[in-house]
């Protein structure tokens, strides 16, 4: 990097590397927990079609807002975000789903993926912590409470 563009944001290299890396995780999982809802949005059927239509749509949508805001948070902190699909696919830790599954089994793979998100940001946070990257912590923070609530709320249509 030359002088003029090199980043001095009060975060060394040596950690924005690390939390850019962490990072590509959570767009990977994020992007692949948006294809899959959005997916099971498509392909839903059953006694509960209209209510699960509604929820996916809602979820996708959100997943995708929140994919931007990953992807430009990576590129703040100087490094190239990944953004093919053989990239998020080495870096995902969710699961892709083959056929179509039933509307209780798409909940089911939604509720994992909800929770492996959020596992994955309180992964990384300590590192921004650590390195005093509020508005990492921050975005993750926010992105746990997202993923948490949605988690929670396919669960409970899970309930007899």
């Amino acid at each position: 990097m030359s002088k003029l563009s090199a980043i001095n944001i009060g975060i060394s290299e040596k950690d924005r590397k690390k939390i850019a890396d962490g990072l590509g995780r959570m767009l990977a999982d994020t992007y692949t927990l948006y294809l899959k809802t959005h997916n099971f949005h498509w392909n839903v059927t059953g006694p509960m079609f209209q209510t699960l239509h509604l929820m996916f749509m809602a979820q996708y949508t959100e997943t995708w807002n929140a994919v931007d805001l990953v992807a430009e948070r990576i590129r703040t902190l100087g490094y190239p975000a990944p953004g093919s699909y053989k990239d998020f696919a080495s870096l995902t830790s969710i699961k892709e789903s083959s056929g179509v599954p039933s509307a209780k089994e798409m909940i089911k793979q939604l509720v994992e993926g909800q929770e492996t998100v959020a596992r994955t940001a309180r992964e990384v946070l300590p590192i921004a912590e650590k390195a005093g990257d509020q508005p990492t912590v921050d975005l993750l923070s926010a992105r746990m409470e997202v993923h948490e609530k949605n988690a929670w709320m396919l669960r409970s249509l899970l309930e007899e």
